[in-house]
């Protein structure tokens, strides 16, 4: 068991200290016994506006320094400190104007690259774009890595050293034009001086490469917009010509069978697949026949989301599950005795390990609630000593706000759905000022976890449910496919059924309910007050897509485009018919416009015309355009500004008290 190094560390993790210290039976992170006066007493808007003290957290091979996103000052940092009291090498740097960051990695114990992306200009339309830099620790100086290409994609990164030397494998186009320097090649860099060599050229029509963990390119995917076809090119040894031994149509829904781990001696490799019943499971195929050889990982009743590789990426030591009650399941038997011994722990919390060290010995662990942001742990498992690195929101603290729970009801063709209800502390349960709040994606779902918007609202005096509709990933294929033709319509339906069952629960005053999203969310919620003008009271929309046949055929100049655009036809059939932009006239409640400036993700001119249509037929609308906001609202005064604008129009249509 642990030996914990400070008080305040036991106290964190201890379920006895817990219980002693107000938190309750569930546990999660321990909470001060406040008098009566304090726990009615709300937190600031400014506490939810602040940043996460750190994101895409990364420890290094060594387990002694974390690189990742820092709040500093309330803007994003990309960061890289020691663990421990000595912070002489401590490095911060920028994130590059108009990018923003995609993901962070380790190279050695001295380098961290980090990928960008960016929707810039290019001939006169929108183009996403791609790029990566390197950070050193040592002196702090950041390196821009193949920005001499010319093309879209300058950050694919194919393949990452583990034995001590700086080198990488990244795939990059040279040109935006079909023709020599295109199709991408794949370069070896040094990531501190930014040198490259060729490894293997571009060749037509290949667009993606991949490397065992021994940094051999072993395999390219092929792909055609014209068809919407893909191929798998494969090789055995990293040196033997390419050969095509997978097809898939990727219209039609199918899949190849691209490896993420190659068995040793052997030409099988642990690929996605899907099991009969339509749930996601790890296979081992043989490459070269494409037969499946076994199905070597599934979660009964769930979904596998992602594979864990070891930090040389020779192996699988874990995945990811759709499962809530299990979200991470460890393969590897030391990774699964540390979630063990930190679970017990922590019994009512949820103990996520976020990186580890190469060696497995050192882990970086957040420990949260849905009700607390939580906090963050550096576990040395040789001494076994769990030490305090940070609080998520130092504002927060150990506070325990409103209490979250999995609901589940039946939409009106008797589909089960599931969500996230979050009811307002220190209020009665009953006939309360109610949000409904569907997610963005739509290929995504909520979580029973922290969520600021969530618990803000809740802190307003809102009961807040985050309906996941039909459409969502997390509950199987047939779920998921259900939403097809149904954007607009029953996916709609869902989230107002998910109203009516709140109302029908005594949760919500039906008079009293306003709709709020961001991304797809926000069209949900401009698209739920004209599908049903009544049910609402007001709704916010927060970088929401106002017009679908605009965002269907806007990817950024995407080499998928044809079929991306595709897959969101299969969404619904009449993009027109169900556009708030063009459903104006129906909509009988005020609506609130947020959106930033530098959104490289839903362009910032939905909203902009949007606002013109309600303006011009003389609807109730407010416009907060944002000038230095992005999609994820990253800068702390945008947050706020963001938040603010939430709660002054919801104070103003729909008053909690």
């Amino acid at each position: 068991m642990f030996r914990f190094l400070i008080a305040v560390i036991l106290l964190a993790v201890s379920p006895t200290a817990l219980a002693q210290d107000g938190a309750g039976a569930d546990g999660g992170p321990p909470v001060a016994k406040p008098t009566a006066a304090k726990v009615l007493e709300p937190l600031s808007t400014a506490t939810f506006a602040r940043l996460p003290f750190l994101e895409m957290a990364e420890l290094s091979p060594n387990g002694q320094s974390v690189a990742g996103v820092f709040a500093i000052k309330g803007e994003p940092r990309i960061g890289i400190i020691p663990v421990g009291k000595d912070i002489s090498q401590t490095v911060f740097v920028g994130v590059p104007d108009l990018t923003e960051v995609d993901w962070i990695q380790w190279v050695g114990d001295d380098n961290i690259v980090v990928g960008l992306r960016a929707l810039v200009p290019v001939e006169g339309d929108n183009w996403y774009i791609s790029r990566l830099i390197s950070v050193s620790r040592t002196t702090g100086k950041a390196t821009r890595l193949l920005w001499d290409l010319n093309g879209q994609d300058a950050a694919s990164i194919v393949w990452v050293s583990t034995d001590g030397s700086r080198e990488i494998l990244v795939a990059g186009q040279a040109s935006v034009y079909v023709g020599d320097g295109f199709w991408p090649a794949v370069y070896r860099v040094d990531v501190a001086t930014g040198r490259k060599k060729t490894e293997i050229n571009g060749r037509a029509s290949v667009m993606n490469w991949g490397a065992d963990h021994l940094g051999r390119v072993r395999y390219g995917i092929g792909y055609r917009d014209q068809t919407t076809q893909a191929t798998l090119i494969y090789r055995g040894d990293g040196k033997a010509a390419f050969r095509s031994i997978d097809r898939a149509s990727l219209r039609d829904d199918e899949q190849l069978s691209i490896p993420f781990v190659f068995v040793p001696g052997t030409d099988h490799g642990l690929v996605y697949a899907e099991a009969p019943d339509g749930r996601s499971v790890i296979a081992e195929v043989d490459l070269p026949t494409g037969k499946q050889v076994r199905i070597a990982h599934q979660v009964e009743g769930a979904d596998i989301e992602g594979a864990i590789r070891s930090p040389d990426g020779s192996r699988l030591i874990g995945f990811y599950t759709s499962d809530d009650a299990k979200p991470v399941q460890w393969i590897d038997p030391a990774m699964a005795a540390h979630q063990k011994e930190l679970d017990a722990a922590s019994p009512q919390s949820r103990v996520r390990i976020q990186s580890y060290s190469k060696d497995l010995s050192k882990l970086l662990v957040r420990i949260s609630t849905p009700e607390n942001p939580g906090l963050y742990y550096f576990y040395d498992a040789a001494s076994g000593a769990l030490s305090k690195l940070a609080e998520v929101n130092e504002a927060i603290g150990n506070k325990r706000l409103s209490r979250s729970k999995f609901v589940r009801y039946k939409a009106r063709d008797g589909l089960e759905i599931e969500g996230v209800l979050t009811m307002p502390r220190g209020r009665a349960a009953t006939n309360l000022p109610f949000i409904v709040m569907p997610h963005g994606g739509p290929w995504s779902h909520d979580t029973l976890t922290y969520d600021y918007w969530a618990q803000f609202l809740a802190e307003r005096g809102y009961a807040v449910l985050q309906p996941n509709f039909r459409g969502s990933t997390g509950y199987g294929d047939k779920f998921l496919k259900a939403g097809q033709g149904q954007m607009g319509f029953a996916m709609q339906d869902d989230v107002t059924d998910g109203v009516r069952w709140a109302v029908a629960e005594g949760i919500a005053d039906p008079k009293r309910v306003c709709i709020v999203g961001a991304s797809y969310g926000g069209y949900a919620a401009m698209w739920g007050i004209a599908k049903d003008p009544d049910q609402y009271r007001c709704a916010v929309s927060i970088a929401g897509v106002a017009n679908l046949r605009r965002d269907v055929n806007d990817f950024g100049n995407s080499f998928r485009a044809k079929l991306y655009r595709g897959q969101w036809q299969k969404m619904t059939p009449d993009f027109a018919a169900v556009s708030p932009i063009n459903a104006v006239g129906r909509i009988k409640t005020p609506l609130l416009l947020v959106h930033g400036k530098k959104d490289v993700t839903v362009d910032h001119i939905q909203s902009v015309k949007m606002h013109g249509a309600m303006a011009k037929a003389g609807k109730s609308v407010e416009f907060v355009s944002i000038p230095l906001a992005d999609h994820y609202f990253s800068r702390e005064a945008d947050r706020m500004t963001l938040l603010t604008a939430i709660e002054t129009f919801l104070a103003k249509h729909n008053p909690p008290d």
